[in-house]
């Protein structure tokens, strides 16, 4: 994932803003991390370069 999606991305449950936490890159693209909201606290795992934003009771 590219950090500058933050500038448009959205927490799907809330529609409030996201906060990226990186664990590991590979150039400019955040490999494994996390987006959390600011307003409503859910967060959304990013995993091999995708971002999951399924509401976090609609993940298995």
């Amino acid at each position: 994932m590219k950090p500058d999606l933050l500038e448009i991305l959205r927490c799907p449950v809330c529609r409030g803003e996201l906060s990226l936490t990186v664990r590991s890159r590979e150039g400019n693209e955040v490999v494994e991390g996390s987006l959390r909201c600011g307003a409503c606290k859910a967060d959304y795992p990013i995993s091999d370069g995708i971002p999951d934003l399924l509401p976090p009771d609609e993940r298995d």
